[in-house]
């Protein structure tokens, strides 16, 4: 009776628990940054987020229905045609009316998925008309972001407190810093409501560069270059991370990207730019030695001597 009654208990706290996270499912949803025991894929802070979550959402949703429809067909020849009731199994080889739909209805189903899906696949790798380009270049452990054109350049680690709580031995799970392992010392910072192209590569080991909020994920392969691009609409602090084992401290390669308004951008890409050398005051010019006048060639003639 007491295994019953603890069985029950268990059983009501974990239905306690699903209830809660499908009431803030959809509230977590909406947030750029993914939360703790989220249900589903955000919508990000970029329209290609928003046309991957679009996709994500229709196939979801054709999933789900020919999911209920296949196990309530389960469910109703399982009990309906049960043996204990005296059904008997029908005897045939094939039925070409049955075949010809369960091979069209799913052909139709994959042309409607796929033709929006192409679209914004291709929209998605149209970095055409960017208005700044930014290269990212993946080491072992670590990111550089060189601003073309810019002159600014600078690399970005995981910051130093994470790694000394990392190193210190202490138990993830009681770090109570909310971005243990997610900060870094320096952020990539970028201009909202500007189309931003990336080239992105390695230096050493295959890595891939991701940022849940902005919608896409690009591997940073050495000797090649790829490219992506993004316009984030919201501003904002957005975390990601290292998505490719590339040794030891993958885990340690965090990804922060500060998006500001553009007039904030432009004052701090200002302040990032080396300051120009002042040119330095050249030297006056020597002096031209003066020389003494000269003398008529009489005065220089030898005189003789005993004259």
């Amino acid at each position: 009776m007491k295994q019953s009654s603890r069985w029950g208990g268990a059983l009501k706290s974990a239905l306690v628990v699903a209830a809660a996270g499908l009431a803030t499912s959809s509230a977590w949803a909406q947030s750029a940054d993914p939360a703790p025991w989220q249900l589903n894929m955000g919508k990000g802070v970029t329209h290609t987020a928003q046309m991957a979550w679009e996709a994500h959402m229709v196939a979801l949703w054709v999933c789900a229905v020919i999911g209920v429809l296949v196990f309530a067909a389960m469910a109703y020849a399982i009990f309906k045609f049960r043996k204990s009731k005296g059904a008997v199994a029908a005897q045939f080889s094939h039925n070409t009316k049955a075949e010809i739909i369960w091979t069209v209805i799913p052909i139709i189903i994959l042309v409607v998925m796929a033709w929006p899906a192409t679209a914004k696949l291709i929209a998605m790798y149209d970095y055409r008309d960017s208005e700044m380009t930014v290269k990212i270049t993946g080491y072992q452990w670590m990111w550089k972001y060189e601003y073309l054109g810019e002159d600014v350049a600078f690399t970005s680690r995981m910051d130093r407190k994470s790694d000394q709580i990392r190193q210190s031995g202490a138990v993830p799970t009681m770090v109570t810093d909310p971005h243990y392992l997610l900060e870094v010392d320096n952020p990539l910072v970028l201009p909202v409501d500007t189309k931003v192209r990336f080239v992105i590569t390695s230096d050493d080991v295959v890595h891939a560069w991701w940022v849940p909020a902005l919608g896409w994920k690009q591997d940073a392969v050495p000797g090649f270059i790829n490219e992506r691009w993004t316009n984030i609409e919201r501003e904002g602090v957005y975390r990601g991370q290292c998505a490719e084992l590339c040794g030891k401290d993958h885990g340690f390669m965090p990804i922060v990207v500060k998006a500001v308004s553009k007039d904030e951008f432009k004052s701090w890409l200002a302040a990032r730019k080396p300051a120009a050398a002042t040119p330095e005051v050249p030297a006056p010019a020597p002096a031209v030695p003066e020389t003494a006048p000269a003398q008529p060639e009489a005065a220089l003639a030898p005189t003789a001597s005993g004259a």
